[in-house]
């Protein structure tokens, strides 16, 4: 055997002799990894390219060939100069990793699990191969979307192994030997119905039926106390056969071969019929966890990929529909917590909603709304496209949940241009009706809190607190924590508006602090820096100049302002130039006001007036209000100072 590739732990190789070969940084490790979780097939450069950086460097195709050629050379240290590589070929607008399924520890270890051996064998080979485990999966890469599903897919497998040997001791008539593993393993994964159901099989062949008995009930209660099941049927067979004492403590040859055979079926099933409901009940809980946010919600989203990568590989275009569309949590936010993720979730769904027979219409209208929510910020236009079509198609059939999750997706894409708050007012309305008749708490308190937005943007504050109320009460009486970090941002810019500026920073500061462990960064990044900002700006007051300050995705429209600050009018104009235009989402009319502020100062003409046209439609809101957590003030003066500076009427 040649070079062995490890990732079941920091991704690492050894050559020959056992000895670890030196991959250099990072990166190096990224690509490899990259190429592992490809099994074979071709990474193109440019998808290596973009796995590997968020903002991708100018020669990043350049960066990627250097990787690879120093790969080469640390894998493969006598190949001759010019001679090409035998394990990271170059084919057509790629790479990919030749190495065979005993060269990566990986694939070896799945072979194992998935290997029909007599019980001994069995153990041995098992004992062994989960001791190749070094730690998590792909470890320093937890964190990149392309590892997520392989990681959890890893994960899930090394959970069947342990699950499998102890049925394989069962079998050899060691129970003794099953308790303590299996113990551990339901303390630390007790979500796993076939460990508890091994672990009180083994409690009752070992004479412990009282133990047994009392497992089964513990396994009974989390069950339904967590997650709203109720026990699987081999579960409720297993405690009928105890509490009428079934021959299962000393097995003969003829029980044992059943047993085993019931094992093998057992594992079988779990990759056919019964990997198809669990991944759907998975996808059940992975929503209810997120609601709870903090660690359930950035949990809930590393699970989701994973989930629909499982259901796709399937091959069933329906069961993955259901995976996909399963995931209906509310979204009040317009940026994306996980844009790579939301990208891959949107990939799928288009390539789910390709294959999917006819007449599925509340699957493709699940799918449509999917892409449509998770399209936040889209320029193409898809988005809006799949959230009408999906809203006509929810809109004929008497599915009230349907309605609630496409009425979020319409939300979404009602982003089109400045000056839409009374459209997504009408949206957050029907909610709150539809919601409320139908017991669809947290869609009912999605649209208390879309209205507390646009009832903002109209300047209708008494209006926006009764929503605010109504959305903290329902949340208090559900347990719904995320809530108040909308509700408390709310009664801040509800100061602000109110030109209270002291007791405005000071409630900020209190929202800012409970951003902390949401699991929202697509909220939380750049959002205090952007409140202060506006309150400076009401304040007519220069924006902070602090070059510690994370500005986040604000930063492009925030720069202008910060070399104002600073005194550096060339500088300003220069940044100002390059500024983007603003994503269309619920910040699109304050990112144009502050390009707006900055482009008279230093009277960037054209911008002045493209910044007019953008924000006019909006000429009765407030800039930034619609948010429900900042605003700069009426837009109607800044179209003001606009006319003033370009000596129009």
């Amino acid at each position: 055997m040649g070079v062995v590739f490890g990732v079941l732990g920091p991704v690492t190789a050894w050559d020959s002799a056992g000895d670890v070969i030196a991959l250099k940084g990072p990166k190096h490790r990224a690509v490899l990894a990259r190429l592992i979780v490809a099994r074979g097939r071709v990474v193109p450069v440019g998808r290596l390219v973009d796995d590997l950086w968020v903002d991708p460097p100018g020669d990043g195709v350049g960066a990627v060939r250097t990787f690879v050629a120093a790969l080469r050379r640390a894998v493969e240290p006598e190949r001759p100069p010019r001679a090409p590589s035998r394990v990271l070929v170059t084919e057509g607008p790629g790479y990919a990793l030749r190495a065979g399924s005993d060269e990566v520890d990986a694939w070896r270890f799945e072979e194992v699990v998935g290997a029909s051996r007599p019980a001994g064998e069995l153990v041995a080979s098992l004992d062994e191969a989960l001791g190749w485990w070094r730690g998590p999966a792909y470890a320093e890469f937890a964190d990149e979307g392309w590892a997520r599903a392989e990681r959890s897919r890893l994960a899930e497998l090394r959970l069947r192994a342990v699950e499998r040997r102890a049925e394989a001791k069962l079998v050899l008539g060691r129970p003794a030997e099953a308790v303590p593993d299996l113990d551990a393993h339901v303390t630390e994964h007790p979500w796993r119905e076939d460990g508890w159901r091994l672990l009180a099989l083994a409690l009752y062949r070992t004479g412990r039926q009282r133990d047994a008995l009392a497992v089964l009930r513990r396994a009974r209660a989390l069950l339904a106390e967590q997650l709203g099941l109720d026990p699987s049927p081999a579960l409720r067979r297993l405690e009928e056969d105890i509490l009428r004492q079934a021959d299962q403590a000393e097995p003969g040859q003829d029980a044992t071969a059943r047993v085993w055979a019931e094992a093998t079926a057992a594992y079988d099933r779990a990759v056919a019929s019964g990997a198809r409901a669990r991944l759907e009940s998975t996808v059940g809980i992975l929503r209810n966890l997120a609601v709870t946010g903090g660690g359930g919600l950035e949990a809930a989203r590393e699970q989701r990929t994973a989930a629909i990568a499982a259901a796709e590989e399937l091959g069933d275009a329906e069961l993955t529909a259901r995976v996909i569309g399963a995931y209906d949590v509310p979204a009040i936010w317009t940026r994306s917590d996980d844009p790579r993720q939301a990208a891959e979730v949107v990939a799928a769904a288009e390539r789910t909603l390709g294959v999917l027979p006819a007449g599925n219409d509340v699957l493709r209208a699940r799918l449509l709304a999917t892409v449509a929510l998770e399209s936040r910020g889209d320029r193409s236009g898809r988005g809006r496209e799949a959230a009408l079509e999906a809203e006509r198609i929810a809109r004929g059939l008497d599915d009230p949940g349907l309605l609630a999750f496409v009425l979020n997706g319409v939300y979404m894409q009602t982003f089109q241009r400045a000056g839409l708050a009374p459209e997504r007012d009408e949206i957050g309305a029907e909610l709150v009706g539809l919601s409320g008749r139908h017991g669809l708490v947290t869609f009912e308190v999605l649209g208390h809190l879309i209205r507390v937005q646009a009832r903002s943007a109209l300047g209708d504050f008494p209006g926006a607190d009764l929503h605010a109320l109504a959305a903290d009460e329902l949340a208090a009486r559900h347990e719904l924590p995320l809530v108040s970090v909308f509700t408390q941002w709310y009664r801040a810019l509800r100061l602000a508006a109110s030109s209270e500026t002291a007791e405005a920073a000071s409630a900020y500061r209190n929202a800012i602090a409970q951003l902390d462990g949401t699991g929202m960064p697509g909220l939380e990044t750049g959002l205090p820096a952007l409140a202060q900002l506006c309150l400076r700006v009401q304040q007519g007051l220069p924006a902070q100049t602090d070059e510690h300050t994370d500005w986040g995705p604000y930063e492009p429209w925030a720069r202008p302002l910060v070399s104002l600050a600073r005194g550096r009018t060339s500088e300003a104009a220069a940044a100002l130039r390059e500024t983007p235009e603003p994503p269309r989402d619920l910040l699109f009319e304050a990112m144009w006001c502050l390009t707006a502020r900055a482009a008279i100062t230093v009277d960037d003409r054209e911008l002045m007036r493209r910044a007019h046209s953008e924000l006019t439609p909006a000429a009765a809101e407030l800039a930034g209000a619609g948010s429900g957590l900042i605003t700069l003030g009426p837009v109607s003066q800044y179209l003001h100072d606009l006319n003033v500076a370009l000596d129009q009427p």
